[in-house]
């Protein structure tokens, strides 16, 4: 956005630099914001139904979150109820032009969450991006500038194992995987383990898995139970405790721009990624105390 938005939608202000600051309260901060990218090369698997639900649960704990669309589809941007208006600035004006995220960011309706939107223009990036300078470092420059806003960032990313992925780990700590309870789970996550830890090797030697996220959980087939358990065989302790259920109610909830934790905050679905969202915000903490004391 060209111009700061009227002052009661926003908690925080603009310093006479033009550089958004989120307000603090009186509660102690963890310094700079934890980047988490939800990323997974297969599509349908919950992805961007994971990272708009566990961002507003983390914001309605009163955790200050930077919801972050990278995906061309922008379903993070509509799943949360903003809508761009022709010619306003989105992810691609970072990436493509060095526009400041202090200017595009949005507030979204649920407070301590904000959102850096996309549109369809981000569709032709990848082209745009393969001549650029450090073309693999365009999102991770951007974020630096307002980690010291936020207590964790959260990265949607397309389901490819394409450069905005990789500009997306690039900039990240940790990476959430949603699997799908359902056949053919484990079908591809090989080469996303790979490419993560080669960006590790390579680009980015803080990245780590942050945990695998089980979706579409059925408790009354076997298919998932046995899903369930061969993900747990596979990956241990990296597995998150909470499965997240299958749920019309969370199928719902982007149809009205709305996060499940405001559409139905009572619903099945809401509760399981505010469970999701507390464990994901443990590991943050165990990191963050693990990364200060070594």
């Amino acid at each position: 956005m060209t111009t700061p938005p009227e002052r009661d939608r926003w908690y925080g202000y603009w310093r006479s630099d033009r550089r958004f600051h989120v307000k603090h309260d009186d509660r102690s901060t963890i310094g700079p914001a934890s980047v988490i990218v939800v990323a997974n090369q297969k599509g349908g698997v919950g992805k961007t139904t994971t990272a708009v639900s566990v961002a507003a649960a983390l914001a309605q704990q009163s955790i200050r979150v930077l919801l972050v669309d990278s995906d061309p589809q922008a379903n993070c941007t509509s799943g949360i109820g903003i809508r761009l208006r022709e010619g306003q600035p989105s992810i691609y004006d970072v990436l493509r032009t060095g526009t400041a995220v202090q200017k595009v960011v949005e507030q979204t309706d649920v407070d301590n969450l904000w959102l850096l939107p996309s549109s369809i223009d981000l569709a032709g990036a990848e082209i745009e991006l393969v001549s650029a300078l450090s073309r693999e470092q365009q999102l991770r420059r951007a974020l630096d500038d307002v980690r010291d806003d936020f207590d964790i960032i959260i990265v949607d990313c397309p389901p490819s194992l394409g450069l905005l992925t990789i500009n997306a780990m690039s900039a990240a700590d940790g990476v959430i995987v949603p699997i799908q309870c359902e056949y053919f789970a484990l079908e591809g996550l090989g080469a996303l383990t790979r490419n993560a830890e080669l960006i590790r090797q390579t680009l980015n030697r803080d990245l780590k898995i942050t945990g695998f996220a089980l979706t579409m959980y059925d408790g009354r087939t076997k298919l998932s139970h046995e899903v369930a358990e061969e993900v747990r065989r596979h990956f241990g302790d990296l597995v998150f405790r909470t499965r997240i259920p299958r749920s019309v109610r969370l199928a719902e909830a982007p149809s009205y721009g709305q996060p499940i934790t405001v559409f139905d905050p009572g619903s099945r679905g809401a509760v399981a990624y505010h469970r999701l969202a507390s464990e994901l915000w443990e590991r943050v903490l165990a990191t963050d105390t693990t990364t200060r004391s070594t």
